[in-house]
């Protein structure tokens, strides 16, 4: 099996994704993003980060139900998937394998 490999902003949407666990639409994960790392970014490049995201099997997505708040248009929802849960396991394992072989006397 090929390895998918994420860049750092994919990776941030997928961890967004996750934690907004069903509730996770462009501006949602755009507000959440900014919440988190202070980061601001454009609602176009998180829709595009969920599009890569989509078409690597790592996350899954439905219309929700219209609503008159946005116009009678529908939301489209995001959802981690069982291979980007995967991916996101081995990242952290990875990094944390790294974090412990790193010497108290680089960081200082």
């Amino acid at each position: 099996m090929r390895r998918t490999y994420l860049g750092e902003f994919e990776e941030l949407i997928l961890l967004i994704v996750g934690i907004l666990h069903g509730q996770a639409y462009g501006v949602a994960v755009a507000k959440e993003l900014a919440q988190q790392t202070g980061r601001q970014v454009s609602i176009a490049a998180v829709h595009v980060a969920l599009h890569r995201l989509a078409d690597k099997g790592l996350v899954n997505s439905q219309m929700g139900g219209a609503t008159t708040a946005r116009g009678g248009r529908r939301k489209r929802f995001f959802t981690v998937t069982v291979a980007g849960q995967q991916i996101l396991r081995e990242i952290h394992q990875t990094r944390n394998q790294l974090w412990n072989q790193l010497p108290a006397t680089s960081l200082s």
